[in-house]
């Protein structure tokens, strides 16, 4: 074949062949790097919002769920311990909420909460780290004063039926809210607030 003859788009076809097929070689190799760098299913997991049924809470009852390996707490209060939030203002540290780190803004309110019926706690107490005990009702062992709440019994905390602390306590924050929305009326999805689930 002379000089003249050579066939170029050949060359360029077959040329062009050997990058694409190199290029996926490239990244048939690289992608078990890459996928390395993403988070495990359980840590993908762990920080998952949390959906939670309401429905069948009785007044007054208190359950568990985990969320970012935290315990978080949703109580259904009754008229009659929501009742008791608003004469508590002068015995309480934050009585409304200034700490803003403490909970989402919808909670900055004395119920601190979205519907005054269910509260949602992070159950750790705001001195150590302890997980204080749900102590709803009136007097008792703790005294003639106590209008129910909770009570830390490592080093004797105390916070009222919307978590917020008592003056002169180890603990100088109210418990912590968690970011939360209703989703239905007796759904609530842990985890993110209204505004973020719809942005």
């Amino acid at each position: 074949m002379a000089k003249d003859d050579i066939d170029h788009s050949r060359r360029k076809t077959l040329t062009n062949s050997v990058a694409v097929v190199g290029g996926i070689g490239a990244a048939v190799a690289t992608w078990p790097f890459i996928s390395s760098m993403n988070p495990s299913a359980s840590a993908l997991a762990a920080g998952a919002p949390v959906e939670v049924d309401v429905s069948k809470m009785e007044p007054g009852q208190q359950i568990q769920e985990i969320w970012r390996r935290k315990p978080i707490w949703i109580i259904r209060r009754t008229p009659e311990m929501v009742q008791t939030l608003g004469g508590l203002t002068e015995k309480l540290r934050d009585p409304d909420s200034a700490e803003t780190s403490q909970q989402p803004a919808f909670a900055q309110n004395e119920i601190r909460s979205i519907k005054q019926e269910y509260l949602v706690l992070v159950g750790i107490c705001t001195h150590l780290g302890c997980s204080p005990e749900f102590k709803p009702d009136p007097g008792g062992d703790l005294g003639a004063a106590w209008q129910g709440g909770f009570y830390c019994a490592c080093h004797g905390s105390r916070f009222d039926l919307a978590g917020r602390v008592y003056k002169n306590m180890p603990a100088n924050k109210n418990l912590a809210v968690p970011p939360y929305h209703f989703i239905s009326d007796n759904r609530i999805l842990i985890g993110l607030t209204k505004d973020e689930a719809e942005a």
